[in-house]
Formats: C-alpha cells, sequence, structure tokens
C-alpha cells in the first residue's frame, strides 16, 4: 500500500514539475515538492515490509511507465515504437524482481 501510494504521489511530483514550467509557476511548484516529500515519506514507509531493491525498482520503474503514458495523455507527447518495446523491458524487469525476491523471502 504505501509502495503504491509512493508511485502515485511520484507520478503527481513530476506531472507537477512539468506544469511548473521550471519554477515560473507558484502553486506546481510548491506541489511539486509536496508531492516529492509525501511520496519518499511512503516509500520510505514501505522498506519496513520489502527489500530496498525491489522496492526501488518498482517505485522507479513503474513511474517510468506511468508518467510515459501521463506524457502522452496529458502533454500529447509521442511515444516511438522503440520507447514502448524499451518501457516493456522495464515492466518485464520489474515483474521479474519481484517474482524472484518472493521466491527467495
Amino acid at each position: 500500500m504505501f509502495l503504491a501510494l509512493a508511485i502515485l504521489l511520484e507520478l503527481s511530483g513530476t506531472l507537477s514539475l512539468k506544469m511548473s514550467e521550471g519554477f515560473s509557476r507558484l502553486w506546481p511548484s510548491i506541489l511539486m515538492f509536496l508531492f516529492y516529500g509525501i511520496s519518499f515519506t511512503c516509500l520510505n514507509f514501505a522498506l519496513r515490509y520489502m527489500d530496498i531493491s525491489v522496492a526501488y525498482a518498482t517505485w522507479s520503474g513503474i513511474g517510468i511507465v506511468l508518467i510515459s503514458a501521463a506524457g502522452v495523455w496529458f502533454f500529447h507527447e509521442r511515444l516511438s515504437t522503440t520507447s514502448m518495446l524499451w518501457m516493456f523491458v522495464i515492466v518485464v524487469g520489474v515483474v521479474g524482481l519481484n517474482m524472484s525476491s518472493k521466491a527467495h523471502s
């Protein structure tokens, strides 16, 4: 639960970072710091229950995929086929890491 919340807050922080337009807009800039701060706090709580390697790889990997999708959806950015392939590789890696971690527990 903490890890999922950390991922969603990291996504919100990154969206706020884009909307801050180089810290030229006040509220998105403030929200960015707030979202990232709470995200790292939730990630810290998640580390009570899981290995840092798995938690951080999941947080960053799923965050990459979600922010890429958000970039396409909200900012009309384009993803090449190659980019989507490499994001698929990231997801496979995160799933594999989680599976191998549970197998060793």
